[in-house]
């Protein structure tokens, strides 16, 4: 392989990993506050890239409007979840929390299913987001260049809310014991909605960049796309946003080298990023950046 095509590879790595851990991010969160596994995430992210595909052809949106009035269904969606489906299972088993995560996820596959029909829809992204860039032989696009910069942005602000912001101090408290943080006068509930608001967000950004890179949708590409993502916040340790951001990275470079390196097993890329994942979680159970006692401090 030559200097130019692995430097090619390289950037298709960024920037699909990238997309693998905007969506990681919203996992590690949900499950660091609730130990939930939110099953419905990676449906979320599909809605998102719905919804603004709904604003561009029906409201005529530009695309940035477009891309906002994704963001907000989609928070309005995460925080209906968490209050009608999650909230009156707080004290339930966890079963009964995975389980309805489930059932949130069929829901709302089969929602889309019947207000968009079961064929995939063509997602037409600006040119100027996705026409080819040669740049010193390298060919990429814009999108390419915007999707690691957000999400190294988007890291940096979740850090900061996390470690520098009351809400980001409740938040890691609520993950060590909801019980006593609720004692303390903490409106426990509150600090969750604004976790699945913030988490159905990076879905949501998440999923229009998919569907912009990859240009069409179907009311099931959440599934194994969410599957790769909570893979990804397994990987890094999750519970941790930056394994969640390095597990998504991890798993986007193998995906991308899989086929640079053996074209004949393209076929098989999702099964070796997920064998990767076995691979390292046998060394390392609590994955990369993952924490040793069960409780996570993020």
């Amino acid at each position: 392989m030559s200097s130019t095509l692995l430097i090619q590879q390289i950037f298709n790595g960024f920037s699909l990993g990238s997309m693998y851990a905007l969506i990681a991010i919203g996992y590690t969160m949900v499950y660091g506050v609730l130990r939930l596994i939110n099953f419905a995430h990676g449906d979320i992210m599909m809605i998102g890239s719905y919804a603004c595909l709904f604003a561009l052809n029906f409201f005529a949106f530009p695309f940035i409007p477009a891309f906002g009035f994704a963001i907000l269904i989609c928070i309005a969606l995460g925080i209906s979840i968490d209050k009608i489906a999650y909230k009156p299972l707080r004290n339930s088993p966890r079963i009964s929390l995975l389980i309805t995560a489930i059932g949130v996820s069929f829901f709302l596959e089969n929602l889309i299913n019947v207000l968009f029909t079961s064929t995939p829809q063509p997602f037409n992204a600006p040119s100027i987001l996705i026409n080819p860039i040669n740049l010193f032989d390298i060919r990429m696009s814009l999108l390419d260049l915007i999707i690691p910069t957000l999400t190294i942005i988007i890291l940096i602000a979740v850090l900061l809310i996390l470690y520098k912001s009351k809400y980001g101090i409740a938040i890691r408290a609520l993950a060590f014991d909801i019980s006593t943080v609720a004692l303390m006068g903490i409106d426990a509930n509150k600090i969750i909605a604004f976790v699945f608001a913030l988490g159905s967000m990076l879905a949501c950004i998440g999923g229009i960049f998919w569907a912009c890179k990859y240009p069409q949708i179907d009311p099931n590409m959440g599934v194994l796309i969410g599957l790769k993502a909570f893979g990804a916040a397994v990987l890094g340790g999750i519970g941790s946003v930056g394994g969640a951001v390095l597990g998504g990275l991890i798993i986007g470079f193998c995906e991308v080298l899989i086929v640079a390196f053996m074209p004949d097993l393209a076929g098989f890329k999702d099964g070796f990023a997920f064998i990767f994942l076995v691979f390292v979680l046998l060394f390392k159970p609590t994955g990369i950046m993952g924490q040793d006692y069960e409780r996570s401090r993020f």
